[in-house]
């Protein structure tokens, strides 16, 4: 019982009487992208857009679009909550309410949203509710938070693609990604960003369904 009332609390998100209070300063956070060396804050070049992501622990995430052709920088965070400025051991205990998510910075001429979203959807499992694989919690939760009324629809309409790819696949169960317009976004510690390349055997959770996005 005991195992079960905790797996509950850790799926379940705060109210703003229960999340964390949070601080008003900035957790302090790396100057420079660890592989590319540009600005993590920015400013960025004129032109380039922005989309969050979240598919569960953002250390593998973040390394699937720091190498793609056309991202100009990427970067770890929390978001989709409610605690201003959380620090990581706030977020893992779920009264954020913020999801880990990965901050892509791209050049839409260089490449689609259409293929970042359907490196998103391929790459972990979108159908996990609050957790994946061996990661739960409401942090782990997948999620696209986007920028501007454009990336919303399209983002909706690969959702409703993948959807039917996975239901001609027999896969049994319903995508549970959160889509909608982007809130506040916190940059997360230093020892966060860009970890797999600090730690090339470092902890990746990331595993797909196996089924194709047919979009991009």
């Amino acid at each position: 019982m005991f195992l079960i009332d905790m797996f509950n609390k850790k799926t379940l998100l705060p109210d703003a009487e229960t999340a964390l209070p949070g601080r008003a300063q900035e957790i302090p956070t790396a100057e420079a992208h660890f592989v590319s060396g540009r600005p993590l804050k920015g400013p960025y070049p004129q032109g380039m857009k922005k989309v969050l992501f979240g598919m569960g622990c953002f250390w593998g995430a973040e390394r699937l679009f720091w190498k793609m052709h056309g991202v100009h920088v990427t970067a770890v965070g929390y978001s989709g909550g409610l605690t201003p400025n959380p620090t990581y051991q706030e977020t893992t205990t779920g009264l954020t309410g913020h999801a880990e998510v990965v901050l892509v910075v791209y050049d839409s001429e260089k490449v689609s949203f259409a293929r970042l979203l359907k490196t998103f959807f391929e790459e972990h499992d979108p159908t996990q509710g609050m957790r994946q694989g061996n990661d739960i919690g409401t942090t782990y939760r997948s999620a696209v938070y986007v920028y501007d009324e454009e990336q919303l629809a399209e983002a909706n309409a690969a959702r409703n693609t993948y959807r039917k790819a996975l239901k001609s696949s027999d896969h049994v169960r319903e995508i549970t990604t959160e889509i909608t317009m982007a809130g506040p976004f916190y940059f997360a510690e230093d020892y966060h960003q860009q970890y797999l390349a600090k730690s090339p055997d470092g902890y990746c959770g990331l595993r797909g369904t196996g089924v194709s996005c047919p979009i991009g």
